[in-house]
């Protein structure tokens, strides 16, 4: 069976920002925190980007912290989602659709969000039901890792149905790639994140795509 795994934001969704918006109340409620630094959180993990946030504003980064933002964080998302303007990206409800009416596919995740991060984004926008197994981001700063992750709960969820010859990892930046790579999974691109063309196609995916509108047909002519 061919299994897909799939980054969240910036390939299937935008939210609008509401991630970081639910990331800045939650660092203000806890620790008074005005104004949140920048760091890069494209393509990585809640656990690295807390990390940096954390290091960034002398915060210490202990499993205690860690917990007191998750709640603060996970509590705020659903209203950051419902009061900014998000939507799925072009191509993902029909490709998400075909793919999981094929009966020779499963979909699953490969997200640097966390678990109920994850499950929230995605029931805001009525896909989470498609999505039954996969890696996140609550416990590593490494997204090779959340990739082994994955790779294993897909084992475990198909178990005599898996293939390993016929895993795809879509992400919209090169570290998707990277770890798509890093279990030998086939790779695709996506533009639709905060990656140019050069900057995704340098990464060297097996696919480099504007979009997932054509994705299943693509994908069907690479057998």
């Amino acid at each position: 069976m061919r299994t897909f795994l799939f980054d969240i934001d910036g390939t299937l969704l935008r939210t609008g920002g509401a991630g970081l918006h639910a990331m800045r109340i939650a660092m203000q409620d806890l620790w008074g925190v005005e104004t949140l630094a920048q760091v890069e959180v494209r393509g990585r993990t809640d656990r690295g980007i807390l990390r940096d946030l954390f290091a960034a504003h002398d915060i210490a980064d202990s499993s205690s912290n860690f917990e007191d933002f998750q709640r603060a964080y996970l509590s705020q998302l659903p209203t950051s989602l419902s009061d900014l303007p998000g939507y799925l990206l072009p191509g993902v409800a029909s490709t998400l659709a075909a793919l999981s009416e094929s009966g020779d596919s499963a979909l699953g995740l490969l997200t640097g969000n966390s678990r109920r991060a994850a499950k929230i984004k995605l029931a805001h926008f009525a896909v989470d039901h498609l999505f039954l197994f996969g890696g996140f981001g609550d416990d590593s700063i490494c997204r090779n890792e959340v990739a082994r992750q994955a790779l294993r709960s897909a084992e475990v969820h198909l178990q005599h149905h898996f293939d390993k010859n016929q895993i795809w990892v879509i992400g919209d930046t090169p570290l998707d790639v990277a770890c798509g790579r890093a279990i030998n999974a086939r790779t695709v691109g996506v533009l639709t994140g905060g990656f140019d063309r050069a900057a995704l196609r340098a990464a060297a995916p097996d696919f480099l795509l504007d979009d997932l509108q054509d994705f299943p047909s693509r994908i069907a002519a690479a057998g």
